[in-house]
């Protein structure tokens, strides 16, 4: 049978017959009494707050954050919060949710993967001072190119619109994923594509591990596009472009997307030669999660 000891749950069934053979029957509502006047009750495992201890710099970083907000606010330039939505495959799925209609949209089974037209990799950016979403859904992988190609055209087809004068640009981003604080490829395509190509002074503050919640892109504009395709199957790719341009809110949200085919791959590497070229200045308050990027033209 092994070197280890049987276990058993702890059911009413299972403490009654215990009782039993150990010479004190009793009935299950009797057992359910007497636990219930020890204190005992049924009840299911309960969530830590965190899956690892709070960081330490965690109210510093908070802090920090909420400086360069009002810096940025306070002089009329951007700021952004980033992420990368969930995942979604493609095709003839059921969609969590309801909507209204006459007859409810027949779809597969199964989710199976083999079964998608693709799957889609959502990356949102949200204009915190304007209220205003941009998401590009792509069709390859969630990199770290492929997330600053989507702030790259966020910016030149409605950043500098709306921000002509600006100089610098403020971005709020989780610390892993895509947009990683530790992602060479992200910290060197900023500086490629946004400070060298836009001549914009790039400065990025990540929250702390553990506490996405607080990125105001999921509550603020991914929260909204979830409830706008709540129960339409995302048949297609345009289908999720359609649904994610058509958010509104009562608050005056309004959403831009476009789709991008292709063009990204896992696994590219950057050199410590190029992260030495690199103009990046990192801040005195908690550097691996603050630093700013400047043009070196």
């Amino acid at each position: 049978m092994g070197r280890h000891a049987k276990a058993k749950r702890s059911s009413l069934h299972h403490l009654s017959h215990e009782l039993a053979v150990a010479g004190h029957p009793a009935s299950r509502p009797t057992v359910a009494r007497l636990l219930r006047q020890l204190g005992y009750s049924p009840k299911a495992n309960a969530r830590r707050t965190e899956a690892h201890s709070t960081p330490p710099e965690r109210d510093a970083q908070f802090q920090h954050i909420a400086e360069q907000r009002a810096q940025f606010a306070a002089t009329g330039e951007p700021i952004i919060s980033v992420d990368s939505k969930k995942k979604e495959l493609v095709g003839d799925f059921k969609n969590p949710g309801q909507t209204w209609c006459r007859r409810a949209e027949p779809v597969l089974v199964h989710d199976w993967p083999q079964d998608a037209v693709g799957q889609a990799i959502p990356y949102g950016i949200y204009e915190i001072t304007t209220n205003s979403g941009y998401v590009c859904i792509g069709d390859c992988f969630d990199t770290p190119r492929f997330a600053v190609e989507a702030i790259s055209d966020w910016w030149e087809s409605e950043g500098q619109k709306r921000f002509p004068e600006a100089g610098r640009l403020l971005v709020l981003a989780d610390a892993g994923g895509s947009n990683s604080c530790r992602s060479r490829v992200w910290k060197a395509q900023l500086q490629e594509q946004l400070c060298d190509a836009c001549g914009l002074e790039v400065t990025v503050c990540h929250y702390p591990t553990g506490c996405s919640k607080w990125n105001p892109i999921e509550h603020r504009l991914f929260s909204f596009i979830s409830l706008n395709w709540a129960g339409v199957p995302l048949r297609t790719f345009a289908t999720m472009v359609r649904y994610s341009a058509g958010t509104v809110t009562a608050a005056g949200l309004r959403v831009n997307a476009r789709l991008k085919r292709g063009g990204n791959e896992a696994g590219e590497r950057v050199s410590d030669e190029v992260m030495r070229r690199l103009h990046l200045r990192p801040h005195a308050v908690c550097p691996a999660w603050n630093y700013t990027l400047s043009p070196r033209t």
